[in-house]
Parts: structure tokens; C-alpha cells; sequence
């Protein structure tokens, strides 16, 4: 299972993004890496993590509901290393199979924050040399990650119980979606 299908032909076909990063220099004159998800998996975003010092700040923006809650970005209290590690470990297939959502980890002390997107996309802010050097540790390469194509996004029945434990797990901070969310 996939968060995004690309046209193949007449079919629908799961698509999954290979281990590959950019660097893209950005209008204020800092830099991001793009790195692709493969297969959903939530190793990624750990690995990024290494490279990030508590306290964490959480931000999950909930796109498309299902009925488990209204759209929106939830933002967490300040959480210890362990604690945010708990809620990705506790949701690491929903978050990594599914696309009603992104989340954000931002890090003040280190000036960092990782973007995990609906479309299995991650976008590093911050250390971006100490991101990319995570990356080449677990097998990335450089290479496109984009999502320049034709594609579905998957927002699973089977993920609906878990989308609500989300929405109870912290004592989150509500507002709603901004336009550049969208």
C-alpha cells in the first residue's frame, strides 16, 4: 500500500518514490533537501531526527478528513526526544501509507524543521548538510524526488481509527488550514 498511484496505460498503479535527494536553493537564499519516502517508511524521518535536539514541536495538518475530525493543523506542546519518537512509532505506517495529512517536526534549538508530506516527499530545513549526510548513510543518492506526474492520493478506510487516535493522542493547538497548505 502506497500513499500515491500514477497512470500506467488504462491502470492505476501504486507508485513509491526511490531513495533519492535534491537540493534546491530557495528565493531567501537558504537551501532545502527534497528527498523522496520509499515504500512510506518512516526510517527516513528518524533519520533525520538524529540530526535535530529536543524539544520537538509537532505539527500535524490534517487535509482530507475521513469523519474522524475537521480539517486542520494541530500543533503539539513541546515534546521531549521521547515522546515525539513514541507518536511516530506508534503512527509510522499510518503516516507513511496514507495521505490525509503532512506533519512537521520543527526543533528551535536547532534550528530545524523536516516536513513529511501527503506525497511521501520530505523536506529538510535547517543543518541541510547534516540532513544530506544522513541520507548517503541509509543508501540515498542525489536524484529527483518530485511529484511532476499524474497521480492519486490514497486515503485509507483502514486508517481511519488511527487518524482519530491521532487527533486525541497530544493536548493539541488547533487552528485552521492556511492557504498555502492546501
Amino acid at each position: 500500500m502506497q500513499k500515491l498511484s500514477i497512470k500506467s496505460g488504462d491502470d492505476w498503479v501504486e507508485y513509491s518514490h526511490s531513495p533519492v535527494f535534491s537540493r534546491e536553493e530557495l528565493p531567501s537564499g537558504s537551501a532545502r533537501l527534497v528527498a523522496g519516502v520509499p515504500g512510506g517508511n518512516s526510517v527516513v524521518l528518524f533519520q533525520m531526527l538524529e540530526h535535530m535536539a529536543p524539544p520537538f514541536y509537532l505539527l500535524y495538518l490534517l487535509h482530507t478528513p475521513r469523519g474522524e475530525g475537521v480539517s486542520g493543523r494541530y500543533q503539539s506542546p513541546a515534546l521531549s526526544e521521547l515522546e515525539l519518537k513514541d507518536f511516530l512509532g506508534r503512527f509510522s505506517q499510518f503516516l507513511g501509507m496514507d495521505a490525509r495529512h503532512d506533519v512537521w517536526v520543527h526543533s528551535p534549538g536547532s534550528n530545524a524543521t523536516v516536513v513529511w508530506d501527503r506525497h511521501n516527499l520530505i523536506y529538510a530545513y535547517g543543518p541541510t548538510a547534516r540532513f544530506e549526510s544522513a541520507l548517503r548513510q541509509i543508501g540515498f543518492t542525489a536524484g529527483s524526488a518530485k511529484v511532476d506526474f499524474v497521480h492519486a492520493h490514497h486515503y485509507r478506510a483502514e486508517y481511519d481509527a488511527d487518524s482519530k487516535a491521532v487527533l486525541i493522542y497530544f493536548d493539541w493547538s488547533y487552528s485552521q488550514l492556511r492557504p498555502e497548505d492546501e
